[in-house]
């Protein structure tokens, strides 16, 4: 007995033995062959391409069906609505809900932030006074009639007896002149005296300020009141000049501001003599200008000048300046400051 259980150990042992050397085998072999594969892809990979391999064509991707116009309209109602999914346009019920509410909370947020800002800026600034005033000190000039303008120059050229060639000149003087009407500064406006600053500053800043009158009858024969035509048709023009607005500004520290006009170019001969309606000086009772909120009927005070014996068929450059302490009609980098130029052309 003990000799056959020896024996059948040995055989169990022996069994074993060749188990795992056919098992090492095994694994070699897999191993082996692992390898091997590795190699071969390596050998492809550079090998040179084939005639077949050159042809791209087979590489392209095939061309999609056409779709049919039916086919378009179902995918189009289906992202509309789709049934299944119960989605509108893409999205579920509570999708577009949060959207809906993000959306609204964030324009919400943004309508208030700028209600707040504009109630900020109104509350801080005052309607009547810009808090920083950058107006040009000292002030400019204008000039009627203002019709045709060239290189920022007034061009007034016409015949004397050609009526439609200074017709638009009368009716642009007529329509500047129709507040300046007596009966219209005799219902709004003071008759005022002197020649001093009308300050009204002790009054509170939203109070109404008085403005003293300027009728149209002052500016004598070029009032239009005489001649409707305001001497166009005698050869004998008329044109009105007034100085720019500047809210709260006093023009010539205490001494009125003069105008005079002159040729710019050329001889002097030619323009002859100027005569000045009513007089050539812009009187310190029509100032300062406190705003057309306060200075409700304000009327700019207005210097008419009239060409009576200009030479005919001839162009003349003519310029008016303002002059007066704190005036500056000179600037080398603004023509048009503290005076206008303008061309007059006079034909018979």
């Amino acid at each position: 007995m003990e000799r056959d259980s020896t024996a059948g150990g040995a055989e169990d042992l022996l069994l074993e033995d060749t188990v795992s050397k056919l098992r090492a085998g095994s694994l070699h072999k897999h191993e082996l062959a692992e390898a091997m594969e590795v190699e071969q892809e390596g050998l492809v990979e550079h090998q040179p391409l084939e005639q077949d391999d050159l042809n791209f064509e087979k590489w392209k991707p095939k061309p999609k069906p056409k779709r049919t116009l039916h086919e378009k309209i179902d995918d189009i109602k289906t992202y509309l609505w789709n049934a299944e999914t119960k989605e509108f346009m893409g999205r579920s019920g509570k999708s577009w809900s949060l959207i809906l509410l993000f959306y609204s909370a964030l324009y919400i947020f943004l309508a208030a932030m700028f209600a707040g800002c504009m109630c900020c800026l109104m509350w801080s600034i005052s309607p009547y006074a810009p808090t920083y005033n950058d107006r040009v000190m000292p002030p400019g000039m204008t000039m009627f009639p203002h019709v045709d303008v060239a290189h920022g120059f007034d061009d007034i050229a016409f015949n004397a007896s050609d009526r439609s060639s200074w017709r638009k000149y009368a009716k642009a003087l007529e329509a500047h002149l129709k507040p300046y009407d007596d009966g219209v500064q005799d219902r709004r406006n003071n008759n005022c005296e002197g020649n001093t600053y009308f300050k009204q500053d002790d009054l509170e800043e939203s109070a109404e300020r008085k403005a003293c009158q300027f009728k149209r009858s002052w500016l004598g024969e070029c009032s239009g009141l005489k001649d409707r035509d305001f001497g166009y048709s005698k050869g004998k023009p008329c044109i009105l000049v007034k100085m720019n607005r500047i809210l709260g500004y006093l023009p010539g520290q205490g001494t009125p501001v003069n105008v005079t006009c002159g040729v710019k170019k050329g001889s002097t001969e030619g323009l002859g003599e100027v005569q000045f309606f009513p007089e050539n000086i812009f009187n310190l009772r029509y100032y300062p200008y406190y705003g057309k909120l306060r200075h409700v009927n304000y009327s700019s005070p207005l210097v008419a000048v009239r060409f009576p014996s200009v030479q005919y068929d001839t162009q003349l450059h003519v310029q008016c300046k303002l002059n007066g302490k704190g005036i500056i009609n000179d600037s080398p980098t603004d023509r048009f400051l503290g005076s206008v130029s303008f061309t007059l052309v006079v034909g018979a």
